[in-house]
């Protein structure tokens, strides 16, 4: 599995020339690492977001934390070979040779609609079969999106609540007015934080996620069409013809049409 570069380099740069000026203008690490400041922010803004989601897209998304430093682009491109190979073969030994075929594939969403080819299902019900699966699947990635992004919403105001938190601790020992000054840059470390993790990961992470996960929708839609036209048993020539948008698409990283989208279920329609 190969590593996300952009997402780690892009930590690591925003980190690194947040520290480097601060260290310019004099500031020091040790004064903005502070662990009650910390546990408010992150506890309060994990708090949020379980209430905010149902525990099942918290238990995803913790799971697919990984997926915003990994790269796990499909590979369209050899999922499209495949479908031209199956339409060879149909055109030759017929529908029910695609059976043994199925059972070899590990996809769920290819091998459940090339079960359905072998069932004799027709064009309509297939498709509208399967582009309910495919809005099922949609929404399930995008729910976990949504939860950074959410985050990225609560984190800064929590980050305030920190900080008013910090300041009647200040005013309440106004008696010892030496450490008054040093008690309120403490406070507001709380509204670096939840500013920070807003800006720096939560949302970046819910966008990096939406396009991953429109990626991995473009190769479900290309095979449902490829299926399709197995169904419909059409020229293996045409198919890879028809089909090939969506490689294209998704070597472009989605700008392929110009709108950022990629292709629609009526893009090979």
């Amino acid at each position: 599995m190969k590593l996300d570069l952009a997402s780690i380099i892009g930590v690591i740069v925003a980190v690194g020339f947040i520290l480097l000026g601060n260290a310019m203008e004099g500031g020091h690490v040790l004064a903005i690492l502070q662990p009650t400041a910390a546990m408010i922010v992150f506890g309060g803004t994990l708090g949020a977001v379980m209430i905010n989601f149902p525990m099942d897209v918290v238990i995803r998304s913790a799971k697919g934390f990984t997926d915003i430093f990994l790269d796990k682009k499909p590979d369209n491109g050899a999922t499209l070979s495949e479908i031209v190979r199956l339409a060879q073969m149909t055109r030759k030994e017929g529908i029910l040779a695609l059976e043994p075929e199925a059972q070899k594939i590990e996809d769920p969403f290819f091998k459940k609609g090339l079960l359905m080819v072998v069932d004799g299902v027709d064009s309509k019900t297939m498709q509208e079969t399967l582009e309910l699966d495919l809005t099922e699947m949609e929404e399930h990635g995008e729910a976990v999106a949504k939860l950074y992004e959410a985050g990225g919403g609560f984190s800064p105001t929590i980050g305030i609540i920190g900080a008013v938190l910090g300041l009647i601790h200040v005013m309440s020992n106004l008696s010892d007015v030496a450490k008054v000054g040093e008690g309120i840059a403490v406070a507001f470390v709380a509204t670096i934080y939840g500013v920070a993790a807003a800006n720096i990961f939560l949302l970046p992470a819910a966008g990096k996620l939406k396009i991953k996960h429109h990626h991995f929708m473009v190769g479900k839609e290309m095979i449902m069409h490829g299926v399709l036209a197995l169904q419909q048993g059409q020229n293996p020539k045409l198919i890879q013809d028809r089909l090939s948008v969506y490689v294209h698409d998704h070597k472009g990283e989605g700008h392929a049409h110009g709108d950022g989208k990629g292709p629609t279920l009526k893009a090979a329609a």
